[in-house]
């Protein structure tokens, strides 16, 4: 199910100067932040938990989830070179899901990593908000993963919707509408955090259970899709 050589190919595509610095925009942003907070406002609890919250979670996590899901596969799709890698002895389910896994491995590192970091800066993981929020990040990233891959399959605005999606439904119809945060992965990623820090600083809409069973369902559907619409796109290039 995991090809390298179409593993290498995505990276570098992913990680090229220009999308590399897109990528490294927005951690560099909230570390700059964190710092700059922690030597106004020294080390506050519900201060970090509300940055972490703000600004990683909802706005950062979701945006890099669009550049590298999106980026996998839909620049190959709209400039016609998806037609030599289709060309290739590789099913396409392998290819789908070997460029969910590079793609997930570039959301994580690059909105994980820099969540850890901002919260040690900034409460040095008191009541394990860091740890909390960064175990949320890793999940999140699974989930826009395929979600954004999915996007990046079907159609040629792929990064319009990801990010109509990632900060008007998820920043804010899944903060202010009640109904909207079930459907909403930032909740189901906070609901894991608030199991891991156990503390009233994190706090989700969604029970654990369902949020689990959301993040997991969401995640396959869209990786199944993704590669029936790929392999009906092969179909209708051979005809």
């Amino acid at each position: 199910m995991y090809d390298p050589t179409v593993a290498r190919l995505t990276y570098r595509a992913l990680l090229g100067r220009r999308r590399a610095l897109i990528l490294g925009a927005l951690p560099l942003l909230l570390i700059a932040i964190s710092v700059v907070v922690r030597f106004l406002a020294g080390a506050d609890d519900q201060t970090a938990a509300n940055l972490l919250g703000g600004l990683a979670l909802a706005t950062m996590v979701p945006i890099i989830g669009v550049i590298a899901g999106t980026g996998a596969i839909g620049p190959e799709i709209d400039d016609g070179s998806v037609v030599y890698l289709l060309s290739k002895p590789i099913k396409r389910p392998t290819i789908i899901f070997t460029k969910l896994i590079v793609a997930i491995a570039v959301t994580m590192v690059f909105s994980a990593v820099p969540t850890l970091i901002a919260g040690f800066i900034l409460n040095g993981n008191g009541q394990q908000i860091a740890v909390a929020y960064t175990v949320a990040a890793l999940v999140a990233s699974i989930a826009y993963a395929a979600l954004f891959l999915l996007l990046g399959t079907v159609s040629r605005h792929a990064v319009v919707f990801g990010l109509v999606y990632a900060l008007v439904w998820e920043a804010l119809f899944g903060s202010l509408v009640p109904g909207a945060r079930t459907l909403s992965v930032q909740q189901w990623a906070l609901a894991v955090a608030q199991k891991v820090s156990g503390a009233d600083m994190v706090t989700s809409d969604v029970g654990l259970t369902t949020a689990m069973v959301l993040l997991v369902a969401v995640t396959a559907l869209a990786t199944w899709y993704a590669g029936q619409k790929l392999r009906s796109l092969t179909l209708a290039g051979e005809e």
